[in-house]
Formats: C-alpha cells, sequence, structure tokens
C-alpha cells in the first residue's frame, strides 16, 4: 500500500504535537515534516513533495494562504485553524476539509477519509487561488520563491508587473522575480486607485510613472521614475491619463 506523504503546518508546537500524535496510528500516512511558519512549509513541501498538508491559516511571517501560491504543485489541503471566518467558508468547498480548533479524533478522521476520496481537489484550489480577491480585500504585499528563498514586497514597492506566459514578473526596484499567476488574478486584488493595466500585458503603480510620451503618431509609452518604457495600448492610455488626471 502506497503511503500519502504528509505535512504539517502550524505555529504552535503544542498543536502540532496534537496532530502528530492524532495521525500515528494511520498507517498509509506518512509524516515527514512538521513545520511552525510559513517559510518551513514552503520548504519543506519542495524538499518532500508532500501529497496532504495540514495547513494553519493564522500564522505569522507567511499565512496559509500565502504558503498556498508559492506550492507548485499544491498538495491536498486540510486547513487547520481556530477561526472560522470568511476566508474559511470559501476554501472549504475546494480544499478537502477544514478543521476548526479543537477538533477531536472523530472529526480527523472523517477529514482523513475525505483526503483518500478526493483526487481533483488540488486543481479546484488553484483556480480558487487564483480568483481570490473576489470579496474585495486589498493585497498589501506579494508572497514570490526565488529558488529556496521566499520574498514579501510590499505592493507600493512595485513598478510594474508584466505578464510571462503562464507567470507574471514582478519588477520592484532594481529586481524582478516570477511568480506563476495570472496577470489578471493579481490586479483583482491590488486597489486600482494605484494600479492600473496600461495593456494587456502590463501592469503599473501610479505612484511610479514619471510621464506619457508619444512614441509613434498613433501609440503611446509611460516613462517610469526609474526610466524604464513601457508600451501603452490605446485603451490603457485612457485609463492612465485619467488615473494621472484625477491625482
Amino acid at each position: 500500500m502506497k503511503k500519502l506523504r504528509v505535512i504539517i503546518v502550524d505555529d504552535e508546537k503544542l498543536a502540532r504535537t496534537y496532530l502528530a500524535d492524532l495521525l500515528s496510528p494511520y498507517e498509509d500516512l506518512d509524516l515527514v515534516a512538521e513545520c511552525a511558519d510559513g517559510f518551513e512549509a514552503v520548504k519543506a513541501c519542495a524538499q518532500f513533495k508532500p501529497d496532504v498538508i495540514f495547513l494553519d491559516v493564522q500564522m505569522p511571517k507567511l499565512d496559509g494562504f500565502e504558503v498556498l501560491e508559492l506550492l507548485d504543485p499544491v498538495p491536498h489541503v486540510v486547513f487547520v485553524t481556530a477561526f472560522d471566518d470568511y476566508a474559511i467558508d470559501a476554501f472549504g468547498v475546494h480544499a478537502v476539509d477544514y478543521l476548526l480548533k479543537p477538533f477531536s479524533p472523530e472529526r480527523l478522521a472523517q477529514a482523513i477519509e475525505h483526503v483518500r476520496q478526493r483526487s481533483s481537489a488540488p486543481q479546484q484550489l488553484q483556480s480558487l487561488l487564483d480568483d481570490r480577491g473576489a470579496d474585495g480585500r486589498l493585497l498589501q504585499r506579494v508572497a514570490v520563491r526565488d529558488g529556496s528563498a521566499v520574498h514579501l514586497i510590499a505592493v507600493g514597492d512595485l513598478d510594474y508587473v508584466s505578464a510571462q506566459d503562464d507567470y507574471i514578473e514582478l519588477h520592484s526596484g532594481q529586481r524582478s522575480f516570477l511568480k506563476h499567476q495570472t496577470l489578471t488574478s493579481l490586479e483583482k486584488r491590488l486597489n486600482p486607485e494605484d494600479f492600473v493595466r496600461i495593456h494587456r500585458s502590463t501592469l503599473v503603480n501610479l505612484h511610479k510613472v514619471e510621464r506619457i510620451e508619444a512614441w509613434s503618431k498613433d501609440s503611446k509609452i509611460a516613462i517610469m521614475k526609474d526610466g524604464t518604457r513601457l508600451r501603452v495600448s490605446r485603451s490603457g492610455y485612457q485609463k492612465l491619463r485619467q488615473s494621472l488626471d484625477r491625482d
């Protein structure tokens, strides 16, 4: 019988120990790592390629959702949390299950059975991650992997974001980072008063735009404060002009 590789992620040691003890009798589960924060979780998932992750939502450094955004592929997820808030209501449909602390061994057994029965949860969960922001909550930072390192970029520090096939390239100062995400999904979570889509493949921080110049008779370019020149589409020009005039 093939064992399912399992990782526990929780910033509370007692919570990790309790869950690990409850998982120990399950012969088809192999607990390969316990992580105290989101950074450890990202590294452990890259190393062990878990089939299942028991993931706390509220954690310092990286929260549970930011962890998931950095995983590729996304494993089966069982959320473990003390907060039954909007996020759990939304993700409970698409994640394999969620456990509300304090949970009983019987409730854990139900979640494990759901893990055994579900095969499409990672794809469903990835779709939901792409759709985050529908509730109107604005993004304050972007979590991105750079090799084994994880960076947290404040949205105000972004200069612009460009689409690169199935990835976005985040430009901040002299650095750029690739992340597996669509430009549209990121745009939904940014304040439209601060970020404008100037081209189908480019999203700019209005506060980092120096000026707009004519490129040819029918085209414009945006000159960023660092000197970067970005192509502006016709519809993008109208949105950019309106936003700059408003400021």
